[in-house]
């Protein structure tokens, strides 16, 4: 698949016209990573698939998360070996099909004298984590002693360190991966469009089945109906606003949601050389992450774990709540880096994600057949209201097997097993062999295309250096870390259905995120561009 495939607004103008007329066999709600691969997965098997998203793609918990991609060394300690083999499994293809946005990275674990688990339980733990990894990681895990642990992160506590270990696993692009999923599930033929809100259904068939469901354009507030057999729900922290919306009188709440907070620093000011991963007395962990690929480098610090009091809309209203979290990292931060004085006004940044943890009580859910499908400790799939189908929950490395499992439960209705295709690589000019044939055309040119650019895009980088010069205006000099920034916005519109300045920022390319500004210097620049690009 290569991105030169358009995917743009008029693709979603496009789309809507279908939505208006075709009859799909799947509805998908929502455009975070879980319907994403849903629709990859549903198209693939040669259904004919709808997913609306009534924002912008990944607008919620899937770009606000610690951007990991990760097998979870932590369940080991609850003996669940079947899920960390098949999140390592799920790395190691991730880290091969999408090299631009799953990379690995160090991590380092230290080791204090009051530390929870001793460091023979945790030699014998990071053992076990290369082996359920089949030894794909880059590098097996070490054991460094104090002293090079010193030196080799700097500002981390000296008083009482045994030693630490290192071992890998991955940074995610995690918006940007639901981009390029959305976009093959596209080129599978699934007709894909933002800011289209499902909002009630209109009629219902047999047993009551829902079929048919009202629709609506966002920007244009026109409302319209779709015609399909199967919904799936896949609204992660809005589960519940949209089982309400399917069944006003009997719907009774899945989730039990959490908040999780993320500090964002310069990376000059916190310059840990991997991921520092930081036990807490609870069982907990919290990580600092450094992202050299996200504009000028930033290091990434969380996440905490709180209650949700309001919608997922309201949540940065939470002042308070936000005020102790930052809190608490910083004390945390103070305990495993005292000697770098980390203070509030060094973080330039912070962002929130909302976990859609399925509640305890779930299984009292009234719309329950007693079929309920525990299919692990991450994720819930179960019949909701209209046969319809709904997912709670999920874990983001394994999103691809979890949409599998979604989509062997929904065909089940049909007396049908479809299988999906094997899966090719998400991103073809990301591979190697096309990026150096991207060089060598660059080179035949004598264009100069920034490195960041190829290990952001791949082989596209091309053609991003084209519409720069041919249509972008030179004057405001590109943020750093940032080359050639308009350029990249417009790519983005007509490759990555970004529609408005807000969604390039934010979930396209981290400028939002990565400075104090939040990139305010240059958003007069961009929405000049995109009345240009809507022009067209």
């Amino acid at each position: 698949m290569s991105l030169n495939e358009e995917f743009s607004f008029q693709t979603r103008l496009q789309n809507i016209e279908r939505l208006k007329k075709d009859e799909f066999d799947f509805l998908v709600i929502g455009g975070g990573i879980t319907g994403a691969g849903v629709a990859w997965d549903a198209s693939s098997r040669g259904y004919k698939v709808a997913l609306v998203e009534m924002d912008d793609f990944a607008h919620g918990t899937s770009s606000r998360s610690s951007k990991l991609v990760h097998g979870g060394l932590r369940y080991l300690e609850n003996y669940e070996f079947p899920l960390v083999f098949e999140a390592l499994s799920e790395r190691a293809y991730l880290m091969q099909a999408s090299p631009h946005l799953v990379r690995p990275m160090p991590f380092y674990m230290p080791v204090y004298e009051d530390s929870p688990h001793s460091s023979y339980l945790l030699s014998a733990g990071m053992w076990f984590y290369d082996v359920l990894s089949l030894f794909r990681a880059p590098g097996l895990h070490q054991r460094i002693s104090a002293g090079s642990s010193i030196r080799m992160i700097p500002g981390i506590k000296d008083e009482g360190l045994i030693c630490s270990f290192k071992y890998f696993d991955a940074s995610m692009w995690d918006d940007a991966l639901v981009i390029d999923v959305l976009k093959k599930a596209s080129s599978l033929g699934a007709c894909v469009a933002s800011r289209i809100k499902a909002v009630s259904p209109v009629s219902v068939k047999g047993e009551g089945s829902i079929t048919r469901m009202k629709l609506q354009d966002q920007f244009t507030k026109q409302e319209f109906e779709v015609n399909f057999k199967k919904l799936i729900v896949c609204a992660g922290v809005w589960t519940d606003q949209v089982g309400k919306s399917l069944d006003p009188k009997n719907w009774q709440n899945w989730l039990a949601p959490s908040r999780g907070l993320h500090l964002v620093f310069d990376w000059k000011r916190f310059p840990v050389p991997g991921a520092v991963t930081m036990q807490i007395e609870d069982g907990r962990i919290a990580f600092a992450i450094p992202r050299h690929d996200y504009g000028q480098g930033i290091t990434i610090v969380g996440t905490t774990d709180g209650p949700v009091t309001l919608s997922p809309d309201k949540i940065e209203e939470e002042t308070q709540a936000i005020a102790e979290d930052r809190a608490y990292l910083l004390d945390l931060l103070s305990k495993y880096f005292p000697k770098l004085n980390l203070k509030d006004e060094d973080v330039i940044n912070h962002y929130i994600g909302i976990r859609p943890l399925v509640s305890p009580d779930r299984g009292k859910h009234q719309g329950s057949k007693g079929n309920l499908q525990k299919v692990s400790r991450e994720h819930t799939i179960d019949h909701g209201p209209g046969e319809s189908v709904v997912v709670a929950g999920g874990k983001y490395t394994t999103f691809r097997k979890m949409a599998e499992e979604i989509v062997d439960f929904a065909q089940k209705d049909w007396n049908e097993k479809r299988e999906p295709e094997t899966n090719d690589s998400l991103f073809l000019p990301a591979q190697p062999a096309e990026i150096a044939r991207a060089r060598e055309v660059a080179r035949a040119k004598g264009w100069a295309v920034p490195e960041k650019l190829y290990e952001r895009y791949g082989a596209d980088a091309l053609l991003i250096y084209q519409i720069d010069e041919e249509s972008c205006k030179k004057g405001t000099p590109d943020p750093e870390g940032f080359p050639l920034i308009e350029a990249q916005f417009r790519y983005s519109v007509r490759r990555q259905m970004a529609l408005t300045v807000d969604d390039f920022v934010r979930r396209r390319q981290p400028l939002y995120l990565c400075r104090r500004d939040h990139g305010g210097p240059w958003l007069e620049v961009l929405q000049k561009a995109l009345v240009e690009e809507l022009a067209r």
